[in-house]
């Protein structure tokens, strides 16, 4: 099941007809400026939209991602309270939409360590979900490269995080292979099955709800979080032959957050990075 991080510029149903005319099976979206703390209520008519080319396209297991803005570990009271409203509003608008997974990122501790940043994530998590009660959409964490003070680089933070807090139940992993490989895992050819181990050991492989395929731009362990398209990073094609190949993963969302454009003959570069993904899979 593959798709992509596309633009909802001129409405949010534009990157369902994007996804359609690329081939598609299901699209990854922000489901509001993402640079902004305030937002418009989501009107009704663009929700019916949206709702009626998902029915029409049969796709299940959209995604949604959350805004940047957002930091769940940061020890400023303040910017951390904005955060879980906004969290809300972002878990709210999925729901609205029938889009069943909305990815974040764990946040940055700013100094306060590592600990007391996993323990504010979960806290912030507790209160969004408490606050909306149950609704049909998991939160899944995302991992990071690690930069500065980013929390997720580990999978034993997002394991953490996921224990301590009290609906686990509301919360799944989406796993960012170019974050993996700029936080040091390596799970390209015969390292593969170790990564494997690795996740089911920390979060579980039935928690993973989704995953971003990208290749990196930056090597191994460098910490540095550079999209590139698939085989011509540092990851390199074979990287991801396990990854699409993989029953485990077959019916769960792999979303391309490559760079957007065209080649020189004006075809599109996500055409181009699903048509190599695609082969991969055979």
């Amino acid at each position: 099941m593959f798709g992509s991080h596309l633009s909802i510029s001129g409405g949010l149903h534009k990157a369902l007809l994007s996804a359609e005319k690329l081939g598609m099976q299901t699209v990854q979206v922000f489901t509001k400026n993402q640079q902004r703390w305030l937002v418009p209520p989501l009107l009704q008519d663009a929700a019916d939209t949206w709702l009626s080319h998902q029915k029409r396209l049969g796709f299940t297991a959209t995604v949604s991602h959350a805004s940047y803005l957002i930091n769940l570990a940061s020890p400023d009271d303040v910017l951390w309270e904005k955060s879980i409203a906004l969290l809300q509003e972002e878990l709210g608008r999925c729901a609205l939409l029938h889009i069943p997974l909305l990815v974040i990122h764990p946040g940055a501790h700013m100094q306060s360590g590592e600990k007391a940043g996993l323990t504010r994530v979960a806290a912030a998590l507790d209160r969004a979900h408490d606050a909306l009660g149950e609704i049909p959409v998991i939160t899944c964490l995302e991992n990071t490269a690690a930069a500065g003070t980013c929390l997720g680089g580990p999978l034993e933070h997002l394991a953490d995080i996921i224990a301590a807090c009290q609906r686990p139940g509301r919360l799944g992993i989406c796993l960012d292979t170019c974050h993996l490989f700029a936080a040091g895992h390596d799970f390209r050819g015969r390292r593969y099955a170790g990564f494997i181990k690795n996740v089911q050991k920390t979060v579980g492989l039935e928690r993973v709800k989704a995953l971003h395929l990208n290749d990196s731009k930056k090597p191994l362990g460098s910490r540095v979080d550079r999209h590139e398209h698939i085989g011509r990073g540092q990851i390199g094609i074979e990287g991801f032959r396990p990854l699409v190949r993989d029953p485990r993963w077959r019916n769960i969302p792999k979303i391309l957050e490559t760079p957007k454009g065209t080649d020189p003959s004006g075809l599109d570069l996500d055409a181009i990075n699903l048509d190599v993904l695609a082969k991969l899979a055979w």
